[in-house]
């Protein structure tokens, strides 16, 4: 089995030496990334990342404290910027 095989690559490699190469890096493109160190670390990279993040409050109109956006300083008024 190993000898017909390697005749088979022997003659493919003769004949298509691209397509032997493509085949090849394409082959060791899905072995290799199980393989790799840095697939435990994303993974558990992945694992500790949360899959839902907060949410900022809406405003209702009933909360004069609480910011409608997180980067706005008070609300949606624009009185700060005219103090300054």
């Amino acid at each position: 089995m190993a000898r017909r095989l390697a005749t088979f690559l022997k003659d493919a490699w003769a004949k298509e030496p691209v397509l032997v190469v493509s085949f090849t890096i394409g082959g060791l493109t899905l072995i290799l990334p199980t393989l790799s160190p840095f697939t435990k670390y994303a993974t558990m990279i992945n694992q500790a990342t949360p899959y839902n993040y907060p949410v900022p409050l809406q405003d209702n109109g009933n909360m004069p404290n609480v910011s409608s956006h997180p980067q706005d300083p008070q609300g949606a008024s624009l009185e700060w910027l005219k103090n300054v």
